[in-house]
């Protein structure tokens, strides 16, 4: 890497260039705009995430404030609130989402050697959703509810990560459920989801597609038991049993046999019910699987505090829509050379790192590796100068 370039350029150039110029050009997205392109709208706004800048005005005060950084930054364009307002509102938000896609099958390659806390060569992916809420009186077109405002990100997460396998963005009232019906089942493996998800006619659809898919029992859901299998009780199982939906209406929705494990939390005395199609998993590797799905809330309240996804910085479906794809496309880029640099930190430690040191010109694997870190190209410090000036 070019040690005179700035750790923010270091830090882009793991970004496809060519993969961001496509999206540009699928959506026309630098049609008519003679100073500040889409790539500079780019730029500015991963700026302002990985800064943790508050607004606008916050923006451009920062970046007037060393215009000689600018182009060593990449950006061309002139930086004012006024034209980074107008690009949030104007161009066209499907830029980003697509150039995000990129990112997340990147990393995904990257971390699919990453181990899984269970014995399971599949692929196992927890799906759910969560509101990013936003202040009704601003926002008054995301209102979902007459007390709430705000859209929902749906992320599909690949536990080996945990990196998104898929992420869309929806209004807030938007059925969770519903969500199942843009995944492509990917045969084998295996989806982790609360019974908020459970219509039985979407899970199906997987079954028909040879996934697994593990799930909570709805507290009035009425099964009819098959057969039951032997359980070591001293697990905390208490039963394992082969089943079918008991009601007509649902049963049509899934006309085969389902697997029902009902299992007790030996330390809190709670008790829970989980339903897959797959017969062959140990009952406590199920039990496992969902507890397993925790990581998602984690990943999700992760983001939540570090990425500047609560405050925005334009009040249109579009610049909502806008800011928080290029902020997954940060979170990924910062996984990316995380990988690829093989460091062993942790991604809240590297952005704690960026946000002070982006106009530092000092080597990425420097900047964010461990303090011991030396430089292989830089002469060592045991070593004495050839000439003594």
């Amino acid at each position: 890497m070019n040690q005179g370039s700035t750790i923010f350029s270091q830090l882009i150039a793991h970004a496809s260039r060519d993969a961001l110029d496509r999206c540009i050009r699928r959506y026309r997205g630098n049609h008519r705009v003679r100073t500040f392109s889409c790539r500079d709208q780019f730029l500015v706004m991963a700026f302002a995430q990985l800064t943790y800048r508050e607004s606008l005005r916050d923006i451009e005060a920062c970046l007037s404030a060393m215009p000689d950084r600018l182009y060593h930054m990449g950006i061309r364009g002139r930086v004012s609130r006024s034209t980074l307002a107008d690009a949030n509102e104007e161009r066209d938000w499907r830029i980003y989402a697509d150039f995000a896609q990129g990112l997340i099958a990147e990393a995904r390659r990257l971390y699919a050697g990453e181990p899984l806390d269970l014995d399971l060569e599949q692929t196992v992916y927890a799906l759910d959703s969560t509101t990013i809420e936003f202040c009704i009186e601003l926002f008054p077109w995301a209102r979902f509810h007459p007390h709430a405002s705000g859209v929902k990100l749906h992320t599909l997460l690949d536990l080996r990560g945990p990196i998104p396998a898929f992420a869309r963005i929806t209004p807030g009232s938007y059925s969770d459920s519903h969500i199942l019906d843009a995944l492509t089942p990917e045969h084998g493996a295996i989806y982790v989801f609360d019974r908020a998800y459970l219509d039985f006619a979407r899970p199906h659809r997987l079954n028909q597609a040879k996934a697994i898919f593990v799930t909570r029992a709805k507290k009035n859901q009425k099964l009819r038991r098959i057969y039951s299998r032997p359980v070591d009780r001293t697990t905390g199982l208490i039963c394992d049993q082969t089943v079918v939906l008991a009601i007509a209406t649902t049963a049509a929705k899934y006309p085969g046999h389902l697997r029902r494990v009902r299992f007790k939390d030996l330390e809190t005395g709670k008790s829970y019910v989980f339903i897959t199609n797959d017969f062959d998993l140990p009952a406590l590797t199920v039990t496992k699987l969902y507890k397993a799905r925790w990581r998602i809330e984690l990943f999700f309240k992760w983001i939540k505090q570090h990425l500047r996804i609560k405050a925005f910085y334009g009040r249109s479906p579009n610049a909502v829509s806008t800011q928080l794809w290029i902020a997954i496309s940060v979170y990924l880029l910062v996984a990316i050379v995380r990988k690829r640099l093989g460091i062993k930190r942790d991604l809240y430690t590297l952005l704690q790192i960026l946000s002070l040191s982006l106009f530092e010109k000092t080597p990425l694997e420097q900047a964010l590796g461990s303090p011991d870190y030396v430089d292989p190209d830089s002469p060592s410090s045991n070593q004495l100068p050839l000439f003594n000036f």
